[in-house]
């Protein structure tokens, strides 16, 4: 069972806290969207106001264990503090004497950012030393970082393997929640949109979805490969030929439980996935042998947008098509609207979903969005999440 930090002591403890700040920069190290700030701000705001002494562990970038000054955790820092309304100074380092000294020194309801985590190899190799420096900066240790959950490091299960007391942050128990409602009692009917480009990148999901769904929707170049299982030519479109068996075997499963699987009819086609690419709509049977698949069409999105009608419960992971492309974006973007005007639970799973959703303007009218790709969709398969898992554990519980 899982403890959350509203459930722990902080009074004038030192709480390490692993959030996720592995935000965009720009050329000049300038900071392009916060969001994965303003996420975590709840779990930190609440660790300060009961009084912490707060550590606030992070990485940014991939520095593969070296310093790489342009993946300085400085910016973040800095915008943490405006965002506080008081300073937040940066340790020259994660772990180490002088780093040790200044969380020594850290005063109640005030917080201290510790530099990248990934510029020591030992964080991305779980390393035993490594982990228990880190959880020797503090007395409590709070995991709020959905989005690397899903990996067995350091800061993820090292440092709660051996502290005595830890807990979720509220990002976490938000993705808990509704990960839960949507997964294990979903209101009916239950409706997955599964995307993207590789059916291997989803089998995993498809097999462990499969039982709890009523409709299965598929887009994206991934249908290509089920449509070849249906024997229908695909032209120059991306397939995974070693799949197609794999793809036949999950529509006669999804026929047996009685799934309805929604694959397109239609689709945009173009010779070059490029911004001024002639495009061309096609009945799916007739698609040109020198073409490409690159979005669904209308008629497609029609049949989506009501498979969505009444629905109780979305869960949406994987775009229609090279939706960042405009000529073949719209199959996204209506399919994103079709979701909007639903009244049932949605939750959006993945980077590409969530920007589909912010481009579609519609992130104030789906219920959740999730704020880890990998990790939620480790989750659609059905795996225990190593960092779940280990604050489960924490003190031998």
């Amino acid at each position: 069972m899982i403890r959350f930090i509203d459930e722990l002591d902080l009074k004038a403890r030192r709480v390490i806290m692993r959030v996720d700040f592995n935000v965009p920069l720009d050329a000049e190290c300038r900071i392009t969207d916060d969001n994965r700030i303003q996420a975590a701000m709840p779990t930190i705001r609440h660790a300060l106001e009961n009084g912490s002494r707060l550590l606030i562990c992070s990485h940014l970038g991939r520095p593969k264990g070296k310093r790489v000054e342009k993946y300085s955790l400085a910016p973040v820092a800095a915008r943490l503090g405006e965002i506080l309304g008081f300073e937040v100074p940066l340790a020259p380092d994660c772990i180490g004497p002088e780093t040790a000294g200044m969380a020594a020194r850290v005063q109640e309801g005030r917080a201290l950012m510790l530099e990248n985590l990934r510029y020591h190899a030992g964080e991305t190799a779980n390393d035993p030393e490594f982990a228990s420096a880190l959880a020797g900066l503090a007395d409590v240790y709070v995991n709020d970082a959905f989005a690397v959950s899903h990996r067995a490091h350091a800061s993820v299960v090292g440092v709660p393997a051996v502290m005595k007391e830890c807990g979720g942050g509220f990002l976490m128990k938000s993705e808990i929640t509704y990960f839960n409602r949507a997964m294990r009692e979903p209101a009916r009917p239950m409706i997955a949109i599964l995307g993207g480009a590789k059916v291997s990148s989803k089998l995993g999901a498809i097999e462990n979805i499969l039982p709890r769904v009523d409709v299965l929707i598929i887009g994206g170049a991934m249908a290509n490969t089920f449509l070849v299982a249906r024997g229908i030519s695909v032209g120059r479109s991306l397939v995974e030929s070693e799949l197609v068996d794999v793809a036949a075997r999950l529509m006669d499963d999804a026929a047996e439980r009685g799934v309805k699987l929604l694959l397109p009819s239609d689709a945009v086609v173009a010779a070059e996935m490029t911004e001024g690419a002639a495009t061309e709509t096609v009945d799916i049977h007739s698609v040109p042998e020198d073409r490409m698949i690159l979005d669904i069409g209308p008629a497609t999105v029609k049949a989506y947008s009501e498979a969505l009608e009444g629905a109780g419960t979305i869960v949406w992971n994987g775009p229609m098509g090279a939706f960042e492309i405009k000529p073949f974006s719209s199959g996204t973007m209506e399919l994103a609207h079709a979701v909007g005007r639903s009244s049932a639970l949605s939750i959006i799973g993945g980077g590409d979903t969530d920007l589909a959703i912010h481009m579609a303007g519609e992130k104030d009218n789906v219920s959740y969005m999730s704020t880890g790709g990998g990790a939620f969709l480790s989750l659609l398969e059905g795996k225990t999440l190593p960092g779940f898992e280990a604050l489960e554990k924490c003190g031998g519980r």
